[in-house]
C-alpha cells in the first residue's frame, strides 16, 4: 500500500475524510470518521439515540458526498417524510463545515429507518457558487440511508456504489465504494468480476473495526492483498452557518404586523438558531430600522 502524503499520523480519532484508490483497477474508496464534527451537532439538542444515530449518518454521508463530488459552496442532504421524523437534513460545504437537524412533533419512540423517515424521498441538494444548483432526488430504498444512497450513484451517476455507516455516542464513521468509468479495464465481464470481488471483501467490514482501527490497518485488513494509494485526508469540522444578518433577513420576512405583535408582548424579538441554538436578540429601535430598510428596498 502506498500513500501519497508523508503524514503518517494516526487519524483514526480524528475529524476526517480518506480517499483510497486501487492502483490497477477501477474503483475508488472514501473513508470518513467525525468524532467532535458530530458531538458538537448532537449535543446542541437532546435528541434520543436513535435520532443521533441517524443524524450521524446523515453527517457522515454529507462528508463522504462533499468529498466525492466537486463543488463551491454547500451540499444538502434531507429527508422530509411522514414518520416520526418530519426533517432530518445535514450540510457540508466545500470548506469542510458540517451541520444537521431532525425535527419532530413528539419523541420519537422507535428506532428504525422506515418508522423515522416515513414515506418520503432523499433530497440532495447542491448550492454552488460557480454553477446553477443542482438537485438530485430519489426515493428511500431498502430501508437504510447507505441504501437509498446507493440507489441515487446507480440512477444519476451511472456508479455502482456501496456505502456503510457505524455510528455511536462518540463517533460517525462511514465506508464507501465505488466503480468508476472505465479506464484501466475495459472488458465490462473483467469490471464486474473485479467489483464483485471488492466489494464482497469491503463487506466483510465490521462498526468495530471502522471505529478503532486506523484508515490504513482497516484498508490491510480488508485488502492486503490489493495495491492501493491513499490519499491526503480532508478535514472537517462543525460550523453553524446563522449570523445576525441572516437572522435580521429572517425577522424582517414575518411582516410588520407579526413584529410588532410580539414587540407588544416582549419588548423585543429573539430569534434562535435551531442548529447551534444561539439566540440573537433585537430590540425595538432596532427592529423598527429594519422594517423601515425593508419597505425602501420594495419600493
Amino acid at each position: 500500500m502506498s500513500q501519497s502524503s508523508s503524514d503518517n499520523t494516526d487519524i483514526s480519532q480524528q475529524d476526517l475524510c480518506q480517499r483510497f484508490l486501487f492502483s490497477d483497477v477501477d474503483v475508488r474508496g472514501e473513508i470518513v470518521r467525525l468524532n467532535s464534527a458530530y458531538t458538537d451537532t448532537i449535543s446542541n439538542h437532546a435528541y434520543p439515540p436513535a435520532v443521533n444515530i441517524l443524524l450521524g449518518e446523515f453527517l457522515a454521508a454529507a462528508a463522504l458526498l462533499g468529498s466525492t463530488i466537486k463543488y463551491e459552496g454547500r451540499l444538502v442532504l434531507q429527508v422530509r417524510g411522514n414518520g416520526e421524523l418530519s426533517l432530518i437534513m445535514s450540510e457540508c460545504t466545500s470548506e469542510g463545515a458540517v451541520r444537521g437537524i431532525a425535527r419532530y412533533q413528539q419523541v420519537p419512540q422507535l428506532t428504525d429507518f422506515d418508522a423515522l423517515t416515513g414515506d418520503g424521498v432523499l433530497v440532495i441538494t447542491i448550492d454552488s457558487s460557480r454553477a446553477d444548483p443542482y438537485q438530485g432526488i430519489v426515493s428511500l430504498e431498502g430501508g437504510s440511508l447507505a441504501s437509498s444512497l446507493k440507489t441515487y450513484f446507480e440512477q444519476s451517476e451511472q456508479l455502482k456504489t456501496w456505502l456503510y455507516f457505524a455510528v455511536d455516542d462518540k463517533q460517525a464513521c462511514g465506508f464507501m465504494l465505488q466503480q468508476l468509468p472505465s479506464g484501466r479495464q475495459t472488458d465490462s465481464e473483467e469490471r464486474a468480476g473485479t467489483w464483485e470481488h471488492l466489494l464482497a471483501l469491503g463487506q466483510t467490514i465490521t462498526a468495530a473495526e471502522l471505529h478503532s482501527l486506523s484508515n490504513e490497518d482497516l484498508l490491510h485488513r480488508l485488502y492486503h492483498q490489493e495495491r492501493l494509494e491513499l490519499f491526503t485526508p480532508r478535514k472537517f469540522h462543525y460550523q453553524c452557518s446563522c449570523s445576525r444578518e441572516r437572522t435580521a433577513r429572517a425577522l424582517i420576512s414575518i411582516g410588520k404586523k407579526e413584529v410588532d405583535s410580539i414587540l407588544a408582548e416582549h419588548g423585543a424579538v429573539v430569534i434562535g438558531c435551531e442548529f447551534c441554538g444561539h439566540e440573537y436578540r433585537f430590540e425595538a429601535d432596532e427592529v423598527e430600522v429594519l422594517l423601515e430598510d425593508r419597505g425602501e428596498q420594495l419600493h
